[in-house]
């Protein structure tokens, strides 16, 4: 029972972090119907300034975690001004290819600025608790909690402010929102700021659990992807339990069946759930 206990805690540490990673990508397809494969970069991007503000800058891990906040949430602005705005009427592949290039583009400047040599971020909770044998790394406490605490900020904030109810109008009804005048360029650059925001504080949190890597972004996308497949596609509920679901899959699985194989089981429960449920397990829209 210990045992299958700390695959439950590990399952709920990963998932916590690829439902915020995944959240960010559901919301910008929701609202403004973007496969944003350049999310994954966004998150890479946000481990390497983090771990640049710690290493080099010499600040805490809270200074560097809020700053690639702020960092990555004016890139993924600045790419939706600068590219998707433009392309918003555009055949749908071109938003595609663009993400493509946003992708490639920011590994590329990775590369140049920190090298292609994978490193390891410090964190200031390097401690293990023992909890009737179930040993947890403060780190992965401080994820899990981290995520509650920003999905029920987020859920608070589209709720209960009026910025908030302007994004979930555009998720259900983009005509009727244009209609009533609200201010689609004001949404897309806040739906782009939000993901960048929580692409970026996961990927500081995961950071000290994993190394960091231009190339670190990749898994972390596709496995986001299939989340908002399986949860269905732009939605928000969907998102934080498709990733506990993978997050889930991959610990017990990985444990159970072959840590060779975790990356593949979440495939497979992918098409296994589609398969009963195509249009995933959540009906679409930011709610």
């Amino acid at each position: 029972m210990t045992i299958f206990l700390q695959q439950v805690f590990n399952g709920l540490t990963l998932g916590s972090v690829y439902g915020l990673v995944a959240l960010g990508l559901t919301l910008v397809y929701g609202i403004l119907h973007i496969p944003n494969f350049a999310h994954g970069a966004l998150y890479m991007v946000g481990a390497f300034i983090s771990f640049y503000v710690m290493q080099d800058l010499g600040f805490n891990y809270w200074v560097a975690m809020a700053g690639s906040a702020v960092i990555v949430a004016v890139i993924a602005i600045l790419c939706e001004r600068l590219v998707f705005h433009p392309l918003r009427h555009a055949p749908p592949i071109h938003d595609k290819i663009a993400a493509i290039g946003i992708l490639l583009f920011l590994e590329a400047a990775v590369h140049a600025i920190w090298g292609s040599q994978p490193v390891r971020m410090q964190t200031p909770f390097p401690g293990v608790v023992n909890l009737g044998g179930v040993f947890m790394r403060e780190q992965a406490i401080l994820i899990i909690v981290a995520a509650a605490v920003l999905v029920t900020a987020l859920t608070i904030f589209l709720r209960k402010t009026m910025v908030g109810a302007t994004i979930i109008a555009m998720a259900q009804n983009r005509e009727g929102a244009f209609l009533v005048g609200i201010d689609a360029n004001r949404v897309a650059m806040m739906t782009f700021a939000i993901s960048g925001i929580l692409a970026a504080v996961a990927a500081t949190l995961f950071a000290p659990m994993t190394l960091v890597s231009p190339v670190m972004g990749h898994i972390v996308i596709m496995k986001a992807f299939v989340i908002i497949i399986l949860g269905g596609m732009g939605s928000i509920p969907g998102a934080i339990v498709g990733g506990m679901i993978i997050g889930m899959a991959e610990a017990l699985g990985g444990f159970y069946v072959s840590d060779s194989y975790k990356d593949v089981i979440a495939f497979t429960l992918l098409v296994i759930i589609l398969s009963v449920r195509p249009q995933g397990l959540f009906a679409k829209g930011a709610h």
